[in-house]
């Protein structure tokens, strides 16, 4: 199975809570390194409206996932999450949304999946999971490794304004974030 598709009956995230405490949260003057120019303040980027899609890590093509992959809830799909975001970019750009995803993944990782996927916007690298400290962000443990648990966030005007957690599938979390979107008290 390749790291577009998802496999029938992947585990579905059960909501425990853990993203409950972000409504209303202001994302902090975070900088971290970027697919697009150097660094992103994630302060800076809230400052308007954004969508921040947050994801355990994507795969590379010859390289096996984590032992136990499919089975961890919520952790399959980090490709086609943010190629869905990538193909609906317009339609967040109309909504005067800019889109950044993140994960605890390296710099190069995350280059090297952008230039792979051809990902227009920043993807983030938070390998020491500082946006998790500051934030209490959930996450899991695969392969000896500490990652995010996917998430998407809406800051407007610097405060978390809607959260989506659990996400699930995760190929239609652009399409769920849009529909929110187009909402007529979130316009």
């Amino acid at each position: 199975m390749g790291l577009h598709e998802l496999p029938e009956r992947l585990p579905v995230p059960a909501d425990d809570g853990a993203a409950d405490l972000l409504t209303g949260l202001s994302l902090p003057p975070l900088r971290l390194p970027a697919t697009v120019g150097a660094t992103v303040d994630l302060a800076r980027a809230a400052s308007e409206l954004l969508v921040l899609y947050v994801y355990p890590m994507t795969g590379t093509p010859g390289q096996a996932m984590p032992a136990g992959w499919d089975d961890i809830p919520g952790a399959r799909g980090c490709t086609p999450q943010g190629c869905a975001f990538r193909d609906a970019l317009t339609e967040f750009e109309r909504h005067g949304a800019a889109v950044v995803g993140l994960s605890a993944q390296t710099p190069a990782e995350q280059r090297d999946f952008a230039t792979r996927e051809q990902i227009p916007f920043p993807l983030l690298a938070d390998p020491g999971l500082e946006l998790g400290r500051e934030l209490r962000l959930p996450t899991f443990a695969a392969d000896g490794r500490t990652l995010y648990r996917r998430l998407t966030v809406i800051p407007q005007r610097g405060r978390i304004i809607k959260v989506f957690y659990p996400v699930f599938p995760p190929d239609r979390n652009a399409t769920e974030v849009l529909a929110w979107l187009a909402e007529p008290q979130n316009s």
